[in-house]
């Protein structure tokens, strides 16, 4: 079988965009600064993630940065802004909230983690639907220590993901969390053989979820998420609604087919 053709697009100087078979990488390009957030990423990665996700032939996306220093060090503090009063921040933040786009992608998304993911970068991770990092990963939250709080969804996004107890014990203390502790505490769910190997480990499984029914992935996505916000009975409904639109489409009855054939399924998002 002939290998994915692999093509790139640059979204601005700070964010890329990558396609190779049914992956779509998104990549913080600014290995100098570690990644750290500025504008062109705050505005870069939601364009970038909007094309993924309404690009037919992808059914996976990917965020990594770029370069062998990390991930995403948190917000560029070198950029440069006038000084704001607390309601002209709080507008300039309201206006941007660029972590949210990542509650409409419809697709899994897969943060591909190496280095240090700090700040804001974690919270980008924190709005992944996986988390597969490195060995030597650093992870912290540490904004208290700049008499600040996280401000792109830490303190609402990590107690749903790893409990409120362990939250509060990293938002207050801004420990660094490395990528043992990070999948003991359930922060992350796959941890690589080595930090050479993760983008391998990435593809691989990026590639496993790609295989299975599109729809079926979109949906599962949707009912785990809806999960978190809604009251068991309603969320029990709204699976079952899912379960039976699902039986009519030709990816359900290709899957019964291939099973019955002993073959691998040949899904089409129909």
């Amino acid at each position: 079988m002939a290998a994915d053709i692999k093509t790139s697009e640059v979204i601005n100087e700070s964010v890329l965009l990558e396609r190779e078979g049914q992956i779509g990488w998104v990549i913080l390009n600014r290995p100098k600064q570690i990644n750290s957030i500025n504008d062109e990423i705050r505005m870069g990665v939601p364009q970038a993630l909007r094309l993924l996700d309404t690009d037919s032939a992808i059914r996976v996306i990917v965020i990594r940065g770029q370069g062998p220093r990390g991930f995403c060090a948190g917000a560029d503090i070198k950029e440069k802004r006038k000084p704001e009063s607390s309601i002209e921040t709080r507008q300039r933040m309201q206006s941007t909230r660029w972590i949210e786009t990542l509650d409409e992608v419809q697709k899994p998304v897969i943060a591909a983690i190496h280095g240090f993911c700090m700040g804001g970068g974690l919270e980008l991770a924190l709005a992944c639907d996986i988390r597969f990092v490195s060995p030597e990963v650093v992870m912290s939250l540490p904004e208290t220590a700049l008499g600040l709080i996280p401000g792109g969804g830490g303190t609402q996004r990590l107690p749903r993901i790893v409990g409120p107890g362990r939250a509060m014990d990293m938002l207050l203390t801004g420990e660094r969390v490395n990528g043992q502790k990070a999948y003991t505490m359930g922060l992350v769910t796959r941890v690589s053989v080595s930090t050479e190997t993760l983008l391998q480990e990435v593809s691989v499984l990026a590639n496993a979820i790609a295989r299975k029914a599109p729809i079926a992935t979109r949906y599962v996505k949707r009912a785990t998420q809806i999960a978190m916000d809604i009251e068991l009975k309603k969320g029990l409904d709204l699976e079952l609604d899912l379960f039976a639109l699902l039986k009519s489409t030709d990816d359900a009855k290709e899957a019964g087919v291939a099973f019955s054939e002993k073959r691998e399924p040949k899904f089409s998002g129909q």
